[in-house]
């Protein structure tokens, strides 16, 4: 295996950022040559960036923090069409409204991470050339130098067509639209990296054989790992649908409090994945890693609790209300009838559980506190007594869970 000399691939490989590299060596001579612009492509499905692409946020983070220039590609263009890779099924379909809604909404997520004003560092649009290709002249100039066999083998195609699901010719042609951001990049801005999560990289090689086909370019692609769970779930979805990297108050679709967000990192990282989220997703040294990579058993939860505060902080900053207790309004008038608990945890009020049943399976292996007192009673009915003077009442869900119940003034 290749040994990095320059200091960004070193780290990279330390940290387990790498997946593949398409020509290691003169990659490597070039960062060591010079400062070196590379971008990450991000489509605009949606007015926020979930956890999903933090680490190729991260990765751009770490490229300015080396001295380099990142480009930020936002994809005004290909979102028309669509990426298929690693997808089942078509996306749908956005209008230009909701692209460039989309397009404002994540491009404040870039500013939390990466110094946007630094010289040589962008964001750029590639609506600005998709936009005006005629498509005679793309199908000419561009398309004749893409092999259609080629094409079928990469994954994002091929294992569409394995599974018998169908694949639109608009998505068909999402790699040679992406491969030609890259010729475009190139010729704009001297841009020689390419790099991205590891279904891109058929994209990514196309983009690099379409250079050195037009202009004779030399060109590279960089990929990070496919990040799952042990049960080979992608990382950042859940049973309520992903965790977003912006919180706005009024927009509940697209966004997750600082506090759901840290929750997510603790309850939800698996005992052997905290060290590697800690190389991928925090600053912390590795001589300090490795110190927590080695916790066992009730201490590996002091780790999961470092590495979620780490995260929350380089996502939402070190003010942001992570550690607040999520408030639940209720009114006296409802409390004074008397409500189940059962009901209560449940959908129905405070979406601790699914149902009753589920309320009733957490209430006999005693893991619901209210106010510190552990309640075995499944006929439990709440009332105006349970509530402090301030009319504050701590519902506590399992070890990690607490929620003030607030009588409404």
């Amino acid at each position: 295996m290749y040994k990095y000399k320059s200091d960004f691939l070193m780290f990279l490989n330390e940290r387990g950022y790498l997946h593949q590299v398409s020509d290691s060596e003169n990659l490597d001579k070039a960062f060591l040559k010079k400062n070196i612009t590379a971008y990450i492509g991000f489509d605009c499905t949606a007015p926020s960036l979930h956890i999903g692409s933090l680490i190729q946020i991260m990765l751009l983070k770490h490229l300015q923090n080396f001295g380099h220039n990142p480009i930020i590609l936002v994809g005004g263009g290909t979102s028309k069409v669509g990426d298929p890779s690693l997808k089942d099924k078509s996306r749908v379909l956005l209008s230009e409204k909701d692209i460039d809604k989309n397009l404002e909404g994540i491009k404040k997520t870039f500013g939390r991470f990466i110094d946007l004003k630094k010289k040589d560092t962008r964001i750029v649009n590639n609506n600005e050339w998709l936009g005006k290709l005629n498509y005679i002249d793309f199908l000419r100039n561009v398309g004749s130098n893409f092999s259609v066999n080629r094409m079928l083998s990469f994954d994002s195609v091929k294992l569409r067509l394995e599974r018998e699901q169908p694949l639109s010719f608009l998505e068909f042609n999402y790699m040679v639209m992406q491969g030609y951001d890259f010729y475009e990049l190139n010729k704009r801005y001297d841009c020689c990296l390419q790099m991205g999560g590891s279904d891109q990289w058929g994209n990514i090689v196309c983009g690099i054989d379409l250079a050195r086909r037009l202009s004779g370019a030399n060109l590279f692609g960089l990929t990070t790992p496919l990040l799952t769970t042990s049960s080979g779930q992608k990382m950042g979805k859940t049973e309520d649908g992903s965790i977003w990297l912006n919180y706005e108050e009024d927009n509940k679709d697209f966004s997750t409090h600082p506090r759901d967000f840290w929750n997510y990192w603790r309850d939800k990282t698996e005992n052997e994945l905290v060290g590697k989220w800690m190389r991928l997703f925090t600053d912390l040294p590795l001589k300090e890693i490795q110190k927590y990579e080695i916790l066992e058993g009730e201490e590996v939860e002091s780790a999961k609790e470092v590495l979620a505060t780490k995260i929350t902080e380089i996502v939402h900053g070190k003010d942001s209300d992570w550690d607040s207790n999520e408030i639940y309004s209720v009114s006296s008038n409802l409390i004074s009838k008397g409500v189940g608990l059962l009901s209560f945890l449940s959908t129905e009020y405070l979406d601790l559980t699914k149902s009753n049943s589920d309320s009733r399976r957490f209430v006999r292996s005693k893991a619901i506190k209210l106010n510190e007192l552990v309640i075995t009673d499944e006929k439990y009915i709440l009332n105006l007594s349970d509530f402090n003077k301030d009319g504050d009442l701590i519902v506590s869900f399992g070890k990690k869970k607490r929620i003030i119940v607030r009588i409404e003034k």
